[in-house]
């Protein structure tokens, strides 16, 4: 019902920019403005777009001895490297549980005497009661109530944001870094959804109006919605948590094995710890049964999540777990499972869409090459 859901503190300017709210993650959030999701979504990769992610979760480690023991009891809850991030750089994370499926994925910066974590939307209560579970001997896990988070993202992104706060145009991919804006710390980290070279901001409520207009100030700049956002992130081939990757899914059959690095691998100097080490460390080794892999249907028809997925001899293989049409590559994409022995790029494959078969095959991903600034 309306009444319960929470509204974010921008409620009121998406509504004046003509924002269609719907539920999303028990918020009212914009799915798209006046422009419409196909313009929106050309909008970042030709310029540059707003997006208002405050229904994510931030989160401060705040250590009670040392920022080793801190980074160190992180690490037994996923299997990445925390304690090798230097200061003022960020990290993609994924929380598993004890049969190697995945909890959460996420964010988590190094900012010198703490970690700063970002996490999604609907799970971010669980994480923080899971963080606070496990953590609470060696820090205080302090949830940010205080703050939206903002996502500026295209390749004019950098030079909006630097008319207002030039020291970010320095920044490089995945480094963060607290600035001023008019007196206002602003946390800034050099990363985002959609493929594109952009930005991701933790703004102080009291100036998050104030912040968020002198961006769409810029002509460069429109509104985006969750539309959009979806397309780009898929076009970019990345993970929605509770569609791609889940509790059932582990890291391995998700592609997601480059965020597990040597130190906590096999023979590495921090190897294992972390809740599903058996499940994770076999498939490493040995290969997972099914893997997430692009597909290209054939046709003009998007398909859907939940599409079954079958070899041209009817043999069931997999499912759609994103599917829709992508703006900038003209075409349908979509992601999802297949068995291993049909996850091979240019397999010729068949889904089922309103009682019909239609052919499509397995793609490299990302559809739309990213412009990270490395």
């Amino acid at each position: 019902m309306a009444e319960d859901l929470k509204r974010l503190a921008l409620h009121d300017l998406h509504v004046s920019l003509g924002g269609r709210m719907v539920p999303f993650a028990g918020y009212e959030m914009p799915v798209q403005y006046p422009a419409g999701v196909m313009k929106e979504h050309l909008q970042v990769r030709a310029a540059a777009g707003l997006f208002d992610v405050s229904h994510m979760g931030q989160v401060i480690l705040r250590p009670k001895t040392s920022y080793e023991a801190t980074a160190l009891a992180f690490e037994t809850l996923m299997p990445v490297d925390v304690l090798g991030l230097a200061e003022g750089r960020q990290r993609y994370g994924l929380f598993t549980n004890e049969s190697g499926g995945i909890l959460d994925d996420l964010m988590f910066a190094n900012r010198g005497d703490h970690l700063f974590v970002v996490v999604n939307a609907a799970c971010k209560e669980a994480d923080i009661a899971h963080m606070t579970a496990q953590l609470s001997e060696v820090c205080a896990v302090i949830p940010v109530t205080d703050r939206g988070l903002l996502a500026l993202q295209g390749p004019q992104a950098e030079a909006v944001l630097a008319r207002l706060i030039p020291a970010t145009a320095a920044m490089r991919f995945m480094d963060v870094a607290v600035l001023d804006w008019q007196g206002a710390d602003l946390w800034i980290s050099r990363s985002g959804y959609t493929g594109e070279d952009g930005f991701e901001i933790s703004v102080p409520e009291q100036v998050l109006a104030g912040f968020a207009k002198a961006l769409l100030a810029h002509p460069e700049v429109l509104p985006i919605g969750l539309g959009a956002r979806d397309s780009l992130r898929l076009e970019a081939g990345l993970c929605l948590y509770g569609h791609d990757i889940d509790t059932t899914t582990s890291p391995v059959e998700a592609g997601l094995t480059w965020a597990i690095q040597k130190a906590r691998r096999a023979g590495g100097a921090r190897a294992g710890g972390f809740p599903g080490e058996a499940r994770i460390f076999a498939e490493l080794a040995e290969g997972p049964q099914r893997r997430r892999v692009g597909l290209r249907p054939e046709g003009r028809a998007p398909m859907r999540e939940g599409t079954e997925l079958f070899t041209p001899d009817a043999t069931p293989v997999g499912t759609v777990t994103s599917g829709g049409f992508g703006p900038s590559v003209e075409a349908p994409i979509a992601m999802g499972y297949v068995a291993q022995a049909f996850a091979a790029t240019g397999t010729l494959l068949e889904g089922e869409v309103r009682g019909r078969k239609l052919p499509l095959v397995v793609s490299e991903m990302p559809f739309q090459p990213t412009t990270y600034k490395r």
